[in-house]
Parts: structure tokens; sequence; C-alpha cells
């Protein structure tokens, strides 16, 4: 992923950090913490999700979730 992309994803977690008055971090945790979660679910259709998300580690940055996620908004528009 470029550096554009992933500065401009620091930027939307900092919004929303500054509106619920917690750091960059605590989100980054919070989001963090929720794919772990979803990454060990059972459920096929959450596996399968997880199976099409591109990633260069073993398993997804936040950044690479994100630009999947919006990627795929920004397509079906």
């Amino acid at each position: 992923m470029n550096q554009n992309k992933n500065e401009k994803i620091s930027e939307y977690l900092r919004t929303i950090a500054s509106r619920e008055n917690i750091t960059e971090l605590e989100v980054r945790n919070e989001i963090a913490y929720a794919v772990s979660l979803a990454l060990k679910s059972s459920d096929p259709k959450i596996q399968n999700f997880w199976k099409k998300v591109p990633c260069e580690g073993h398993s997804p940055t936040i950044e690479e979730i994100i630009d999947f996620i919006v990627t795929g908004i920004a397509t079906h528009k």
C-alpha cells in the first residue's frame, strides 16, 4: 500500500480519536482487538471475507483492512 493511503488512513483514525476523546493509538488498539476476534471466527462467511483481504504479513494490518473495505465500497457505488 502506498504512503499516501497510509497517511490518509492515519488522518481518519486521528479524526475518530478526536471525536471519541481518545488517542489514535487507542483507536488502533480497539480496531486491532476487534480484528483479532473476527479472525478467530468459525463462521465461513467471515473466514471467506478474511481470505479476500490482501496482506503482506501473517494477518492484515489495520491499514490493509481499511483500504480493502473502502476500495470495495467505492467500486460498488
